[in-house]
């Protein structure tokens, strides 16, 4: 059965809680303070089926300007807002403020209630109904319907549910949204059953027994049971009156404004970046850093107000800031708040959340300002590009991607697709569905090859330079597998040349300097001669000028000239190869050499022989078995 939910909106005493007892029989009024004062403090909850057969949960909230909070939280995933005025009475401060709220929170159906017609002559009626009139031809409400009615004579009540059942069939079907959400608005506890919680579910959809988050603190539970209007039922979708029953979690855990969603959907925050609009009716205007108390969902949070383009905002001015909160709280991008002054306490504005987990924004900065406006009005493609690039070289995982842009990954995979067929957006790790903007790519990548270049700039006779230290270097492409990609893709274009634990730009020759030559044909005369008694190279590198005899031997290495038995000993390639091919044939025939055997054939001591035999074991040549070598198998 489909839910509509309705919410009573007016001033303190003008009887919202006598209508809905009026059409629904149920008394909304539960605390012993609310019946000895004969107002409403907390929210209250009736439900009524209508002729269509749908479902009308009703909140009732308070009309006192001290209890406006509560009715901020009970406007909450509102439906139909009944704009309850006392005929007596007429329009009056807190029908002003109660308005104002439902337009910030984008209420966009409604009816207005004119009650207690019983206590008022035709004349004083019919000035109330031009003054009402005249008041909202400015709002959403000009063109709602109006009803009036006596709750104590029962006059215009069956008008009024043939109203309800009209507009309950205009409203258009929810998004339900891929997350559930439920603001917390009551915690109370049942004896044999635990912690209960109450809200309007918001979005999404949950099941009897699935997991479940608990926000801003992240309390794990798991649902026991679910009750809509007294109802047990197995599953609640957007947009219903719904009871909690929460698993192993104590009431003194909770408190109104937690937010009950899916198992780690949400992430918290203490900033939000929005779209502010001061209302024209606001007293003061806001200045940059003013406090103010931020209201979204059922919770309410001191907080400082950041304009980023202005020092202060006039009434009936709109413009981006950033709300930055003294305690944390967890929503999506298009959720609705309003602002309230912090002395003396009053609505003054609110708006839309553009986006929900930001970093600190730079002011008067005409990119942060051109993000916010993409954000604000930008396609769905925009701003999803958009939000990849606000991770900039960290990238963005998809799950994030979809949290940011509040859409499922089923929604998110179409104009995701299209961005990378457009290459506007690129994959870096299938792993993780990672995610890079084509700006920030091209900036790590550019880098990378800058880096390269001045390497082999300052260091012309090495080879390459080590991977990871390229890395290291690196302020764009520090993430491993972004740096891999790049290196890896750059390798397919020939650009650079991966090569062991090196790498090098695909253009770097080592080209040696005449000196340097002179010294390579000096070095590679003494190892030729030394054949397999060569000197160590600490030896050898004191007779040449400073380093130069170190950056020639990396030269020889590379070339292959010298080849690298074990540290700082090195042996002319010629007399290692003739040793070979020598040591292969005597095991052919004899089918296996010992050390000393080896020892012989080379005519040196142990200490070449050892790394000697060794570096054909490493070679994959020999294998030792027992106290002999064998040939390797292949």
């Amino acid at each position: 059965m489909k839910q509509i939910i309705l919410g009573t909106a007016g001033h303190i005493d003008h009887g919202k809680t006598s209508l809905i007892r009026a059409l629904t029989g149920i008394d909304t009024d539960r605390l012993k303070e609310e019946k000895e004062r004969g107002i409403t403090i907390e929210l209250g909850f009736a439900h009524l089926e209508l002729p269509n057969g749908k479902l009308l949960g009703i909140v009732d909230v308070p009309g006192h300007e001290k209890f406006v909070k509560n009715m901020v939280a009970g406007a909450t995933g509102v439906d139909i807002v009944a704009m309850v005025i006392a005929a007596d009475e007429g329009v009056m401060p807190q029908t002003r403020e109660h308005l104002e709220i439902c337009q910030l929170l984008n209420v966009k159906h409604g009816l207005v209630v004119l009650t207690k017609i019983d206590m008022v002559d035709p004349e004083w009626l019919e000035l109330v109904r031009e003054d009402v009139a005249e008041y909202l031809s400015e709002t959403f409400l000009a063109d709602m319907p109006t009803v009036e009615v006596s709750s104590i004579t029962g006059e215009g009540i069956e008008e009024m549910i043939r109203i309800l059942d009209k507009l309950a069939e205009e409203i258009p079907e929810k998004d339900t949204g891929h997350l559930f959400r439920l603001p917390i608005d009551r915690i109370f506890t049942m004896r044999g059953f635990g912690t209960v919680i109450t809200g309007t579910s918001v979005s999404g959809q949950i099941s009897t027994g699935d997991e479940v988050s608990i926000y801003p603190e992240g309390i794990s539970s798991r649902i026991r049971g679910m009750h809509v209007h007294n109802k047990e039922v197995t599953e609640v979708s957007s947009g219903l009156r719904t009871a909690i029953n929460v698993q192993g979690i104590e009431k003194m855990m909770l408190q109104r404004g937690d937010i009950l969603a899916t198992k780690g959907s949400l992430r918290t925050t203490y900033m939000v970046d929005v779209k502010l609009d001061l209302l024209a009716s606001s007293p003061r205007k806001v200045k940059n850093r003013a406090k103010a108390r931020f209201h979204t969902g059922t919770s309410e949070i001191i907080s400082t107000v950041v304009l980023l383009d202005r020092d202060e905002l006039k009434p009936g001015e709109s413009c981006f800031a950033q709300i930055r909160l003294d305690a944390p709280t967890a929503v999506l991008k298009g959720d609705r708040y309003v602002l309230r002054s912090y002395s003396p306490v009053r609505t003054i504005g609110g708006g839309e959340i553009l986006n929900p987990l930001p970093l600190k924004k730079k002011r008067f900065s005409d990119t942060v300002l051109s993000e916010l406006k993409i954000l604000h009005e930008g396609e769905q493609k925009d701003v999803i590009e958009r939000f990849v690039a606000l991770g900039r070289f960290r990238g963005v995982e998809e799950t994030e991607l979809s949290f940011l842009v509040n859409l499922s990954k089923k929604k998110l995979s179409e104009p995701l697709k299209a961005l990378k067929a457009q290459k506007v957006v690129i994959q870096f790790d299938k792993e993780r569905s990672a995610l890079i903007h084509q700006d920030f790519f091209e900036k790590a990548r550019t880098e990378l090859l800058d880096i390269l270049s001045q390497y082999h700039k300052n260091f012309p006779l090495k080879s390459g330079l080590l991977k990871e230290e390229l890395r290291s270097r690196s302020t764009g492409a520090k993430e491993p597998k972004l740096f891999n990609h790049i290196i890896n893709q750059l390798a397919r274009e020939e650009v650079l040349v991966p090569e062991m634990e090196e790498v090098r730009l695909e253009s770097h020759k080592v080209t040696l300097a005449q000196d340097q030559k002179k010294t390579r044909q000096e070095m590679e005369d003494i190892y030729q001669k030394g054949g397999l008694e060569p000197p160590y190279f600490k030896d050898l590198k004191a007779k040449f000028p400073k380093d130069t005899a170190s950056e020639v031997l990396g030269v020889m290495v590379k070339d292959g000239v010298l080849l690298k038995v074990k540290e700082d000993l090195y042996f002319h390639r010629t007399a290692v190869e003739k040793l070979e091919q020598q040591l292969i044939e005597f095991i052919r025939k004899e089918g296996e050499i010992t050390t000393p055997q080896f020892k012989e054939m080379t005519g040196t001591s142990r200490k070449y022989t050892i790394p000697l035999i060794e570096y054909f074991d490493a070679s994959q040549i020999t294998v030792r078995v027992g106290d002999s070598r064998v040939l390797r198998k292949k």
